[in-house]
């Protein structure tokens, strides 16, 4: 259990905030604050992995218009 204090104007904040999302408590949406911020962050981690793995997998190419109506030719072929 955490327990914090707020300044009033803060604590009024919170207080509005959850009220017009529809939680049931200022801690039901202090907390499901932190688990959004926890699910951001853990986007972010995998986003910034799936980067690095671009980066990493090879000779870089340009993307022009060129290369995708290719691209785009070829998914066409296919089906």
């Amino acid at each position: 259990m955490l327990n914090i204090s707020l300044p009033d104007q803060v604590q009024a904040f919170v207080e509005e905030q959850a009220k017009a999302a529809g939680f049931d408590s200022p801690s039901d949406y202090v907390y499901q604050l932190i688990v959004w911020e926890q699910e951001r962050m853990a986007q972010q981690e995998r986003i910034e992995s799936l980067s690095l793995d671009g980066l990493n997998s090879g000779e870089s190419i340009e993307a022009t218009d060129s290369w995708w109506d290719q691209k785009r030719a070829g998914l066409v072929e296919r089906n």
